[in-house]
């Protein structure tokens, strides 16, 4: 059946406050009378259902006699059981389009915006189904059974925040932030407290592991950087012969942080000889799936705006239905759901609906249209209906219900979502603009996003300066430290294209769904709208589909 019609009967499902299991938009596709069909369907579904599933449709098939069509698919083709192996997938038609690979370094060919180990589509954008997936398996073989998902989450603060905004609570943020940082730099260094340090002679060799309480040039051009632990402050000169130039230019303000050297003669000050970041493991084992199976990374959809790219979007959900996306069994948003209210000035004259509440309903609408039987994960964004400051919350219980048509599960930012063994860490991002702001071009941009998250990754923290646009919330733990490394980093809010691997860690920052808005405009961004970055589990390579 045309791709038109899976379209059509996912739309008037969504109008009538149901979303659907894909099979079961198949066998409603392939009916003689799909309009008799999908009233059958609507019938034979309980009073209380959210989802229309396969046992409705072939009830309602049976019992009315609108039976498929000799030439409908018949469902996915693949035996129940155990999941497929590597060796099992075929390889995609002939008659499929190739999938293009991208140039090592670049990005998309139209945003230049992405790194390694990437693969686009050939412009789905004309039909919303071309190409295969990055190995060209044979997804009309895919068998979406829900018994073989795994999906935990982890790091979810929501319903445990114990911060009062008080003094003491920003200390204990602060000294628990230290243990776990320090706590990774302390087999690197031979690591003495700030008073140890002080009582030290001379001329002695010394390390010291601090948060990063002042850093700024001399007059000579040397650097002062003074560190702070739990015992006191101690400074350290970075002089600039010492070819330590580029790894200083990367230092922020409260970050973690080791410094080796040799105390002057007064033991006033280490004049240092080496810097070390947390960082990630250069190499290490990452996590996948034992079988064939699909993630789709995607965020900052911002229902509500005039500039919410609604045609796109339906051209991402209607593919979805599609036998080549049967392997996208997961979807998980990076925040910012709605366009919000009040988020920035005269925001009220770009607004398509000016009522939070029912923005969070239509965006509702919206996601019926995604596949019933998808596994979804959401977190919020700094548009959304929640705390400014991080780590946010899940949604409250009255924005929850507006969104439970799709039984997916909403957690805190930043969070961790373990997926059939592949770590992924997800997290808003609204310090990406400040790492952009504070570091040079060429470690950190709006037009490379990924290389901003790779600092956060070496800093092993997403939000590490404070006091600055990035809002911090005290709490008893540091939520916001990157304490185990992931196998894949999702970011969104700067609405920028673009993905690369540091330290076989996948950095994907997965774009937007709203095209350039005049407050854009004013600051200068030119927005990557409609791309869904299309991540496979058992390979961690991925493959980016564009919907404009």
């Amino acid at each position: 059946m045309p791709l038109e019609s899976n379209a059509r009967i996912v739309s008037e499902l969504a109008s009538r406050g149901y979303n659907a299991e894909r099979e079961a938009v198949t066998l409603l596709a392939g009916a003689e009378d799909v309009a008799a069909a999908l009233e059958a369907a609507v019938e034979a579904a309980p009073d209380d259902a959210l989802r229309i599933t396969t046992d409705h449709v072939r009830a309602a098939l049976d019992g009315h006699g609108t039976a498929p069509s000799a030439d409908a698919p018949s469902g996915s083709g693949a035996p129940s059981g155990s999941p497929p192996t590597p060796s099992d997938r075929s390889s995609a038609s002939p008659d499929q389009p190739p999938v293009q690979t991208a140039e090592p370094g670049r990005s998309p060919v139209e945003t230049r915006g992405s790194g390694a180990g990437g693969a686009e589509a050939d412009d789905p954008a004309a039909d919303a189904a071309v190409g295969g997936s990055a190995h060209g398996h044979a997804a009309a073989a895919h068998d979406r059974d829900p018994s073989w998902r795994e999906l935990e989450v982890g790091n979810d603060m929501t319903g445990h925040s114990t911060g009062t905004g008080e003094y003491a609570d920003f200390v204990r943020t602060f000294r628990d932030r230290y243990e776990r940082l320090s706590g990774l730099l302390r087999g690197r260094v031979n690591h003495r407290p700030a008073e140890a340090i002080a009582d030290m002679p001379g001329g002695s060799d010394a390390a010291m592991i601090g948060l990063v309480n002042d850093v700024r040039s001399t007059k000579s051009g040397h650097w002062l950087i003074e560190l702070e632990d739990t015992t006191g402050t101690f400074p350290a000169l970075v002089m600039k012969d010492k070819g330590l130039a580029d790894v200083v230019d990367e230092i922020l303000m409260d970050e973690c942080l080791a410094i080796e050297g040799t105390l002057a003669d007064d033991a006033g000050i280490l004049f240092a000889d080496s810097l070390h970041f947390p960082d990630v493991p250069r190499t290490r084992v990452t996590g996948g799936a034992d079988r064939h199976v699909q993630a789709a990374l995607i965020s900052d959809v911002h229902v509500g705006s005039e500039e919410f790219v609604a045609d796109a979007w339906s051209r991402f959900t209607d593919w979805l239905h599609t036998p080549e996306a049967a392997p996208v069994e997961y979807l998980l948003i990076a925040g910012d759901m709605v366009e919000g209210v009040g988020v920035y000035p005269d925001q009220d004259e770009e607004l398509d609906v000016v009522d939070i509440y029912e923005q969070y309903e239509l965006f509702a609408e919206y996601l019926k249209e995604v596949p019933g039987d998808t596994e979804i994960v959401m977190i919020p964004g700094n548009h959304d209906a929640v705390r400014l400051a991080e780590p946010q919350p899940g949604f409250s219980e009255e924005i929850r219900e507006i969104m439970d048509v799709h039984d997916a599960r909403i957690v805190s930012n930043p969070a961790t979502v373990s997926v059939e063994g592949v770590e992924v860490l997800m997290y808003h991002g609204v310090s990406l603009d400040e790492v952009i702001a504070e570091l040079p071009e060429e470690k950190a941009s709006y037009d490379e996003p990924h290389k901003a998250m790779f600092q956060l990754l070496k800093k092993r923290h997403v939000a590490p300066q404070f006091g600055g646009h990035t809002r911090v919330a005290p709490e008893e733990r540091d939520y916001l430290v990157i304490e185990d490394v992931p196998d894949v980093f999702h970011t969104g809010h700067v609405h920028k294209l673009g993905w690369g691997k540091y330290h076989d860690v996948l950095a994907v920052n997965s774009g937007c769904w709203q095209a350039q808005t005049d407050f854009q405009k004013s600051v200068n961004i030119d927005p990557d709208a409609g791309y869904a970055p299309i991540l496979d589990l058992d390979t961690l390579e991925m493959t980016v589909r564009k919907f404009t």
